[in-house]
Order: structure tokens, then sequence, then C-alpha cells
């Protein structure tokens, strides 16, 4: 259990990370224009993030490890990992974990995005059901992909309108 709890721990350390780096990007968004769009739905998002790492941990404490799914689940994990930040990289100043359009800038259409509109959500999707599942927290991963599904719904439809005037 020791070693799923130092995966969970760098994965929220991952997620600072991006905070930093979300932080950094919207101040330099807001000095060219850039405009905030759905920052209503922005807590709740947090919030669902937030419990689904805790949700590892407390589902965690009660559950085996199984090496034929906890195995494969740590490799999508990776995987996922390695989609966002190159989704992050990709996209450079204009990521963010907020919705910023700046006004003139071109939609990024390289990378990642030359195959799927959203790829940075099918990699939340892919860790929403993987990490959980890497020491069978099986309801975690329900309950997440199941309210990240309500969320990705309201947070893409933010998104796609953004979007409109950038294409």
């Amino acid at each position: 259990m020791a070693w799923y709890v130092l995966l969970v721990a760098a994965v929220a350390l991952e997620r600072l990370a991006e905070l930093v780096v979300a932080q950094r990007n919207l101040t330099w968004s807001r000095l060219h224009g850039g405009v905030e769009w759905g920052a209503r739905h922005y807590p709740a998002m947090v919030l669902l993030h937030t419990g689904l790492l805790a949700g590892c941990l407390v589902e965690a404490m009660n559950r085996p490890f199984l090496p034929w799914l906890g195995w494969p689940m740590l490799a999508i994990v990776l995987a996922a990992q390695g989609l966002r930040w190159w989704c992050i990289m990709t996209l450079g100043r204009q990521w963010n974990t907020r919705v910023i359009v700046i006004p003139g800038a071109a939609r990024v259409e390289r990378g990642p995005y030359r195959v799927v509109p959203h790829p940075n959500y099918v990699a939340v999707i892919a860790e929403g059901v993987a990490l959980p599942l890497v020491h069978t927290a099986w309801l975690t991963a329900v309950v997440f992909t199941v309210l990240n599904a309500a969320m990705l719904r309201t947070r893409i439809k933010v998104e796609n309108a953004a979007l409109v005037g950038l294409r």
C-alpha cells in the first residue's frame, strides 16, 4: 500500500506543477488580453479532481493489489501523464486549467490536437479510471467517471464556444 500512496502523492505533485504552469500562463494570457470563459464550473472541477486523489487513498486501504489489474492500470496512468504533458507542451502559453482565450491567437492544430479535438480529456478519462484501479479502488473509478462525464459535458461546451472565434 505504501507504494500506492507514493504514486497518488506523485500524481498530486504533478497536479500542483500543472497549477504553477497554469498560473504562469494565466498571468501571461491576461497581459495579452486573455478572457476567461466558464469560470463558474472551475471550483467543482478542482473539487472533483481532489476527490479522485482522496478517494483512491481511502478506498485502497481496504482493497488488495491485484497484479493482473494493477500493472496494466499503472501503465495507463503513466501514458496518461505523457499525453497530458504533450498537450501542455503543444499549447505552450495557451495551455491552462481554466478556459482562457487570447483575442487574435490562432487555434492550435498540431501535436495531439491534429487527431483529437480535446486530447487532454482523453488523458483525464484514462487516468480517472486507471489510477484508482491500480489498487482496485473500483468504486472511486466509477464515481469519478460518472461525475467527470457530467463535468466534461459542461467543460467541452464552454471550450467549444470559446474556440469558435479561433477557427
